[in-house]
């Protein structure tokens, strides 16, 4: 069973004559000739179905010059952005699409990705821009003159965003975030756990954003500050097999951290929290109430890693106290590089 609201779906799965593709068939000469043909092959596009399309991704392989594009790409193996389109509604799905080519472009080892768009599209570009596509130059065809913008996978930028999902373990701080089972795969989608079978991962913005929020009763998280970084780990469900149900399953950078202290009123708290926390209204309020977890960590979502170490073997592999609480565990660099190391993470992804 596919319990993720985003799916994958060959291009005959998905109807044609749906209101979602009207803007592309209007913007595209051709389009529907091109789905067509794409309907005989057995290619398959990212989508999300709720009473009707409400996004769809299709990527695809190149390796050839294109002369259309000005400067012209040289003959070079790239990830091409075939068709990305989505209808805002408030659920992040733009951030998770975003996700969704970059982690393909990594995990497929491309040097290189770009989308072809055309400059009325000013919020998508945004958002593009903001997770280190640039402006490359003008792709003319049959619909027009388009913006090309390439994210390349060796740049670096010594920025949270633009380098995204790039790590950098250089002169920052180290730690282990306890995130609670009810929380976890509802924050992180790609950290689900294969116990997790009937876990349904929604289209609702906490799920979707990059950014994520999470208030913790941890006192050190003080000692934290912007491109730190933090190992997601979950807790167990079961009392008694915590070495072998808790485990590491993510890595994420801080962008900052607040204390909730810092907000002037409980409106402004809401504000923040709202569309990157995984809590419900009425959790916050009583938090803000009652001040129990007074720090609010904010942070990306950068890796999933590939094999989750339990705390069996992060207590005997890697070296971490079992007597101390593990809420905002801080690590050594040696520590988070042999958690790296057991979670199989691409070198692509590290800067050292």
């Amino acid at each position: 069973m596919d319990t993720n609201a985003i799916k994958k779906k060959r291009f005959k799965e998905i109807d044609l004559d749906d209101v979602f593709f009207d803007s592309l068939k209007a913007d595209y000469p051709g389009f529907e000739n091109w789905y067509l043909k794409k309907a005989q092959s057995d290619e398959y596009v990212f989508a999300l179905y709720d009473y009707g399309v409400q996004g769809f991704l299709y990527l695809k392989e190149e390796k050839e010059e294109d002369k259309s594009i000005n400067p012209a790409f040289k003959m070079k193996r790239r990830l091409k952005v075939g068709t990305f389109k989505i209808n805002a509604h408030g659920t992040k799905l733009g951030e998770r699409f975003i996700k969704i080519i970059i982690d393909e472009m990594y995990k497929n080892n491309f040097k290189e990705a770009y989308v072809t768009i055309f400059p009325k599209h000013d919020g998508l570009i945004e958002l593009l821009e903001r997770y280190g596509f640039r402006y490359y130059g003008k792709k003319s065809s049959e619909a027009g003159i388009e913006n090309v913008y390439v994210k390349y996978a060796d740049q670096i930028h010594n920025n949270l965003f633009l380098d995204y999902p790039k790590i950098n373990v250089k002169n920052n701080k180290k730690f282990l975030l306890s995130i609670y089972p009810k929380y976890h795969t509802r924050m992180f989608p790609d950290s689900k756990l294969k116990t997790e079978k009937d876990h349904y991962i929604e289209d609702i913005s906490f799920t979707n954003s990059v950014e994520k929020i999470y208030l913790s009763g941890a006192l050190n998280l003080n000692g934290y500050k912007k491109g730190d970084i933090a190992v997601i780990y979950r807790t167990s469900k079961t009392y008694g097999r915590a070495k072998y149900e808790s485990v590491a399953t993510s890595i994420c950078v801080v962008e900052e951290i607040k204390h909730i202290d810092e907000f002037e009123s409980y409106n402004d708290f809401l504000d923040y929290c709202i569309k990157y926390s995984v809590f419900k209204e009425d959790e916050l309020k009583g938090f803000w109430k009652e001040k129990k977890y007074p720090y609010l960590i904010r942070m990306l979502y950068n890796i999933a890693l590939n094999k989750r170490p339990i705390r069996k073997q992060l207590i005997e592999d890697v070296g971490l106290d079992e007597k101390e609480r593990w809420v905002a565990l801080p690590l050594t660099d040696e520590q988070f590089l042999r958690i790296l190391e057991l979670g199989e993470v691409n070198e692509n992804l590290i800067i050292y």
